[in-house]
């Protein structure tokens, strides 16, 4: 159940308000100002702060903040990269699309309910009239559309590229394009271009920075980091900012952070969602077993983009983490393994973890991740002959080789796989996914 905030007669931007027996914190809309929590009353040790920042440097991070209730707990820029820097969200901008949308509706402009084309018109794919009247606004928010999403092109929004695969709602597939559409749809059915009314409706009384700047087929969002918090702390607060409620309709935001299907258990409307009995990957038709990020808070979700920028909103801890940069591990179009490996170094922060494994310097590393027939696990900072042993989510080992050398995984079924390194004194873990 999320964090429900109790709201006094008084409150203002840059003021706190109360959740829970807690302290919530907005920041101004204006200048830099933001409060800070000391990590310490977190019960983390701060000496194991370093550890967390090596471990992202190491991972071509560019900009990472953790919020606690509103305040900012930790916040680091690496290389030239400052709090002023802009960077892009890629995918994890599609929460933004899906809040605009809910507040489409709830302002009477659409209906999720609808059909696409009462938006974009009769013939913007190339289904036959029957097939295409299926697909609605909520088909493109849950990425059910049933369009082919295997086309040589599938970020092309052309009615040519739209193909028919499976009715809508009957198949879930990342997929672009249907998701671009939306911008199309907001802009269609408000009569605002898509970036005017994104301005008027989230950015602006959220006291955000950024602009969205054309891609390819898509729209990207940029901004500074801060930013990509200030949204974060906005969906921890179930679209209410201080005293200003940016989305009345606590349905459609539920039903967004909730699962949206059946398919795939772990995705909302654009949201990733954790702790659900299974999840899909992009790419694959195969849902795994178990937890998205399973080092993760269960309650959590997620924005997840290319490269791995990521939002992370946790209502039972009242965090808010952030992290933009290059790619960490190879170019998946969702950080899961990533994301997960954040969760694992935070949670070591507390100073009741016992650290036993995987020191700053001494980083299992896998490419690509997922992988399907090949994979190369490495050891940073060591060239110790090692022990390489890989076992299923049941702890039984499946097979074993050699760290820096190509393994063949082949035949391996589809799931999630630890793989352990041991010897000279040296225990490393990190897992993987097999598509």
């Amino acid at each position: 159940m999320r964090i429900q905030t109790l709201f006094s007669a008084a409150g203002i931007l840059g003021c706190s308000l109360t959740t829970g027996a807690q302290p919530f914190y907005f920041p101004p809309n204006t200048g830099s100002t933001w409060e800070t929590t000391d990590p310490a009353t977190l019960g983390w040790c701060t000496d194991r702060i370093d550890s967390l920042y090596d471990f992202l440097a190491s991972r071509n991070t560019k900009a990472f903040i953790v919020l606690k209730d509103g305040r900012i707990v930790l916040e680091r820029y690496f290389g030239t990269f400052t709090q002023d820097s802009l960077w892009y969200w890629a995918s994890a901008g599609k929460t933004l699309t899906s809040t605009l949308v809910g507040i489409a509706q709830e302002e009477g402009f659409l209906d999720i309910e609808n059909p696409s084309s009462a938006y974009l018109g009769t013939g913007w794919t190339s289904e036959l009239p029957a097939d295409e009247a299926l697909i609605t606004v909520r088909n493109q928010l849950t990425m059910t559309s049933g369009l082919d999403d295997a086309v040589p092109d599938d970020d092309c929004t052309d009615p040519s590229c739209l193909q028919y695969l499976a009715d809508a709602g009957t198949r879930w597939a990342y997929h672009n394009a249907p998701y671009t559409l939306l911008d199309d749809v907001i802009a269609n059915s408000t009569g605002q271009s898509f970036p005017s009314y994104f301005n008027a409706k989230i950015r602006n009384p959220i006291g955000m920075d950024g602009f969205w700047f054309p891609s390819g087929y898509n729209n990207v969002y940029g901004s500074k980091a801060r930013s990509m918090a200030r949204y974060g702390l906005l969906a921890l607060n179930n679209m209410v900012w201080g005293s200003d409620t940016i989305l009345h309709d606590t349905a459609y935001f539920n039903a967004a952070t909730s699962p949206s299907q059946t398919i795939n258990n772990s995705y909302g409307y654009l949201w990733w969602l954790n702790g659900q009995s299974s999840f899909m990957v992009p790419g694959v038709e195969f849902a795994f077993p178990g937890s998205l990020m399973p080092s993760a808070p269960a309650d959590m979700y997620s924005g997840l983009g290319k490269n791995d920028q990521v939002v992370n909103v946790v209502p039972s801890r009242g965090m808010v983490v952030v992290r933009m940069g290059n790619v960490a591990y190879t170019n998946a179009l969702v950080p899961i393994t990533f994301n997960n490996e954040i969760w694992e170094h935070i949670d070591r922060l507390e100073c009741s973890t016992s650290i036993t494994e995987n020191s700053p310097k001494q980083q299992l590393s896998v490419l690509p991740n997922p992988c399907t027939d090949v994979v190369r696990i490495t050891l940073l900072g060591s060239n110790a002959d090692l022990t390489l042993i890989i076992s299923d989510e049941l702890g039984r080992t499946v097979l074993t080789g050699a760290l820096g050398q190509p393994l063949n995984i082949a035949n391996l079924a589809h799931g999630f796989y630890t793989a352990r390194c041991c010897g000279d004194g040296t225990m490393c873990s990190v897992r993987f996914i097999k598509q």
